[in-house]
């Protein structure tokens, strides 16, 4: 079983939802990445999604692309990614890791080299936003092949035709983007929320995590109550952006904390 599997067969049997936070590798400084990483695992991380910097992010919000500028201005690109994922693959087994990016970068590197070196690095997934599924079977196998997910994004226009490409190709989970937008925009509507999810199960067999506009504690209950996990980027970038760099993995840490106390607070609560 894999590590994402696992995961989350573990937490389902404790009926607990997954907490995945996402940072952009290289922010606020490339060897501050192991250090915020492990500072989120402490903080209650389920699984991490590390972002791979590029210069057109097309999915990505303004908080999201100042660190992927800060990132590619100290140089960092997708090996360094790599390498900070072995760096953190040193002294944590256990924790699935899944880069999120876009095409360029793995097809500069070369999309079978870069499966080679994932999967040396010890990442667990990659979600690739410009892949549509139609297009990706070729990338998927390669992943399969060395045991590494391909994680595709499901939103609320995607047809159902594409829900049923999903459905063929995902491992791992899939992550529904609760919002039209960019990330970190906008307010989440959690009764639209259960109604696509409730769509998408129809089909999609493995867990799927919600993302986009999740900024706090009520809006993470607020999704956990439907979904299988709680993705948050924006949030946890501001938050490393809100003090000197060399506190930004305690102050990460910290503030996830709190996110994790109120998502085990409703298992808590179901179970009682």
């Amino acid at each position: 079983m894999s590590r994402i599997a696992a995961t989350f067969a573990n937490l389902k049997t404790q009926g607990r939802k997954a907490l995945i936070p996402y940072v952009t590798a290289g922010f606020p400084f490339a060897d501050v990445t192991p250090e915020l990483m492990h500072a989120m695992v402490a903080g209650g991380a389920d699984v991490i999604e590390l972002g791979v910097p590029f210069s057109d992010p097309m999915a990505d919000g303004p908080v999201v692309q100042r660190a992927g500028e800060r990132a590619l201005a100290q140089g960092v690109g997708l090996g360094d990614v790599l390498a900070v994922v072995g760096d953190f693959r040193r002294a944590n087994h256990a924790t699935p890791i899944v880069l999120m990016g876009y095409a360029n970068p793995i097809e500069a590197m070369g999309v079978t080299a870069f499966a080679d070196r994932a999967k040396d690095a010890g990442v667990d997934g990659v979600l690739v936003v410009d892949y549509p599924p139609e297009e990706a079977q070729e990338f998927t196998q390669l992943l399969a092949e060395r045991d590494i997910a391909t994680i595709f994004l499901l939103s609320p226009t995607t047809t159902e035709a594409r829900i049923a490409a999903v459905a063929k190709v995902a491992r791992g989970y899939v992550y529904y983007v609760s919002l039209k937008g960019v990330t970190g925009a906008g307010h989440i509507d959690a009764a639209d929320v259960a109604a696509h999810l409730a769509q998408i199960r129809k089909q999609v067999t493995v867990p799927v995590g919600v993302g986009f506009g999740i900024r706090d504690a009520a809006s993470a209950q607020a999704i956990a109550a439907h979904a299988d996990a709680v993705v948050i980027g924006s949030r946890i970038i501001e938050e490393i952006e809100a003090g000197p760099p060399a506190a930004a993995a305690a102050r990460a840490g910290a503030w996830l904390k709190t996110i994790r106390q109120a998502l085990d607070a409703m298992a808590d609560k179901r179970a009682a």
